[in-house]
């Protein structure tokens, strides 16, 4: 076999590695800790009624099948362990939010073969400060990356219900 076959062999080897995006990034104990600067919390169930239901389905744009949501609070912060289907398959998220505004967006889990760019601080920095408007959108522009387009999609729906349900569970 030719030196340039053994090369062109290995290099496409190599470039099939680097297409195949999958990975888990953070577990969620890790987030949660490191967000609360503390012990991870006792987890707390959220209930979906009737209410929940019909937000969560208007802002996924499809079906919502979970009766509860698992979350963490300590005094005014939540974290939100969600998980949304970019083009494919589930993207696993978690988002701080404190004072009823996103103080950090983390992927924990990518299982799309391409798109994992949302999982990089500089596309998930985009999040912070960002709060929920009356009307169920995000308060400032997401930028989107080529390629990834569901996956930015689905990061901003995750953050935009991450953002609702906070505001449920830390009235006041």
């Amino acid at each position: 076999m030719k030196l340039s076959s053994v090369l062109l062999i290995l290099s496409s080897l190599i470039l099939s590695f680097t297409a195949h995006s999958k990975g888990v990034y953070q577990q969620p104990e890790d987030f949660i800790s490191q967000a609360f600067n503390a012990p991870t919390p006792k987890s707390k169930v959220f209930w979906i009624d009737d209410e929940a239901q019909q937000v969560i389905e208007q802002i996924l744009a499809h079906k919502f099948k979970k009766m509860r949501l698992r979350y963490w609070q300590q005094e005014a912060e939540t974290v939100w362990i969600l998980e949304e289907i970019g083009k494919e398959s589930l993207i696993t998220v978690a988002i701080h939010i404190k004072d009823k505004q996103i103080a950090q967006t983390k992927v924990l889990v990518y299982r799309e073969s391409r798109g994992d760019e949302v999982r990089h601080d500089f596309f998930t920095d985009q999040f912070k400060s960002a709060k929920l408007r009356d009307d169920l959108q995000l308060d400032q522009h997401i930028d989107g990356i080529t390629g990834a387009t569901l996956s930015v999609r689905a990061l901003t729906k995750l953050s935009r219900i991450a953002l609702w349900l906070d505001n449920h569970v830390t009235k006041g």
